[in-house]
């Protein structure tokens, strides 16, 4: 006896205990949709989050050039009392100084070419 009888046997022995009498022939229509049922189904697995990698950040050597010419300059303010306490806070991006008892950043951003 087969997958598909043994399984058409059963839902005819269920269906008559329930009195829901049915054909042979039913139960056998009934017994081959489970199995496509089963075939058919999808099996959903929640996969576990992978870590990130560490990406490693690279200097652009231009920015870094541009930031510390920004720093020499107020560098030379300093020098000349105007400004206070210049500090490079991100070498491919700011340059923060005191002017007074006001804090001050200048921001360096390198814009994409336009799409053409």
């Amino acid at each position: 006896m087969d997958k598909l009888e043994k399984l058409a046997k059963e839902i005819f022995d269920e269906c008559e205990k329930d009195n829901e009498p049915v054909t042979m022939a039913e139960a056998l229509e009934m017994a081959r949709e489970e199995l496509n049922a089963k075939v058919n189904a999808k099996n959903y697995v929640v996969s576990k989050p992978k870590p990130k990698a560490k990406r490693e950040v690279k200097l652009d050597e231009e920015k870094v050039h541009l930031i510390n010419l920004v720093r020499v300059f107020f560098e030379g303010l300093e020098l000349n009392e105007e400004v206070a306490e210049v500090r490079v806070t991100n070498p491919q991006k700011e340059v923060s100084f005191r002017v007074g008892d006001s804090e001050y950043s200048l921001s360096l951003i390198k814009h994409r070419p336009p799409k053409k």
